[in-house]
């Protein structure tokens, strides 16, 4: 805030302001830059590492099956049962609660 009375920044005031502020601007980019390229590097890396780890996993995927192994033409066959089991549900028809045992009414 400017005394009463007085006249604004000055002009130098100013240029040295924008000067500033364009210069914290400037180093706040290149900061997120350089934030921005690390981290995809270390995604990079991360996904390298997987792709390496996994793949013994994708060469044994590509290799066909062995004879005794049943497989249809179009894919891989999954055996299994299920087994259906019916719940009864029953609805509380009232907004009071059962009384608890422990809880015993006076009287």
């Amino acid at each position: 805030m400017n005394a009463p009375g007085s006249a604004g920044p000055s002009m130098v005031g100013r240029l040295v302001s924008v000067i500033v502020g364009t210069i914290v601007l400037v180093i706040g980019l290149m900061f997120s830059v350089v934030v921005l390229a690390v981290g995809v590097a270390a995604g990079a890396g991360v996904w390298a590492w997987f792709w390496w780890k996994t793949r013994k996993l994708r060469q044994r995927m590509r290799e066909p099956a062995p004879d005794g192994a049943a497989a249809s033409p179009g894919g891989h066959v999954i055996e299994g049962e299920a087994v259906i089991v019916e719940e009864e549900v029953t609805r509380v028809t009232s907004s009071r609660l059962p009384e608890s045992p422990d809880r015993r009414s006076p009287g």
